[in-house]
């Protein structure tokens, strides 16, 4: 159990992080049908003719009371630093809390993540994306795409990048790689397994594929630590201090990169938690955005 003090620290980096409020988007375009199969785009707060575009996939471990809202500071810190912005949403897990025993935490929480509906979004939105880009931002330049992620938005991301290597049954399996020129993890949900034991968010990565007795036979088709390697340039950064989604998930996803011949960068941040990275007040909001220029530029 974390301390007093690493927990005050905690709550305090959290407050911050949404004490920010909402940044209205430039537009915004459907997706699909459902009310969440949206994205918000923000245009470069620059001159320039062309900006990197940047796809946002926002946190809170899957579930309902946790949307894109929260991260449009980020999105906005993003666009003032020169890069178009693209702030997706997705169904999450639905209220009212389910019942302990399906949530394999042995406690009553609200649903993590739906079945497939998450990931058909994930997969509708990126697919949809160039479309919807070329009509919303016209200073985009989809050339220089990086995908982004917070937390369980960090899981999508990196999943998003990987459906080419996906189990040839899986519905939304590529055939070629996404046209990115890499992925920027922020304190991913990355190791299903590492994720479980240590309980991240409830075990919210459990509660995604739903439930045990789903969750060995869905883990191939959905936990990125099974899904490389990639091909594609990918950093992952993380506070030391987190404690929400601790270094032990990131470094397990690295090792697992290694051990299928793919190198994957990790940036550990001392004296930073779970909410710093996407921050706009913080320091290592700074940070990810630089790796993220890295990357775009």
């Amino acid at each position: 159990m974390p301390d007093d003090s690493a927990a005050a620290r905690a709550a305090a980096e959290e407050e911050s992080a949404f004490s920010h409020p909402p940044v209205a988007p430039d537009a915004t375009a459907a997706y699909g049908d459902h009310p969440d199969q949206v994205i918000d785009f923000y245009a470069p707060r620059t001159d320039a003719p062309l900006a990197p575009l940047v796809v946002v996939l926002h946190g809170g471990a899957w579930r309902a009371p946790y949307d894109r809202h929260h991260i449009t500071p980020f999105a906005d810190f993003l666009a003032r630093r020169g890069f178009a912005v693209a702030n997706v949403e997705y169904r999450r897990g639905g209220e009212p809390q389910i019942p302990a025993q399906n949530t394999g935490t042995g406690a009553a929480a609200p649903l993590a993540g739906r079945w497939p509906d998450t990931f058909d979004d994930v997969a509708a939105a990126l697919d949809a994306l160039p479309a919807l880009v070329r009509a919303a931002l016209p200073r985009a330049d989809a050339r220089r795409t990086v995908l982004t992620g917070h937390s369980a938005g960090g899981h999508l991301a990196l999943w998003a990048a990987a459906r080419h290597v996906l189990p040839p049954d899986a519905p939304w399996r590529t055939e070629h790689p996404a046209l990115l020129r890499g992925v920027v993890a922020l304190a991913p949900i990355a190791d299903f397994s590492v994720a479980g034991k240590l309980d991240v968010c409830g075990n919210a990565s459990l509660q995604l594929l739903g439930g045990p007795d789903h969750f060995e036979e869905r883990r191939p088709y959905a936990d990125p630590a099974l899904l490389l390697p990639t091909g594609i340039a990918t950093t992952v950064v993380q506070g030391r201090a987190d404690l929400d989604v601790p270094q032990a998930v990131a470094e397990a996803y690295a090792d697992a990169a290694a051990k299928a011949g793919e190198m994957v960068g990790l940036t550990l941040l001392a004296d930073v938690g779970h909410f710093p990275l996407i921050d706009p007040a913080a320091d290592a909001c700074a940070v990810a955005a630089e790796e993220i220029a890295q990357l775009a530029w």
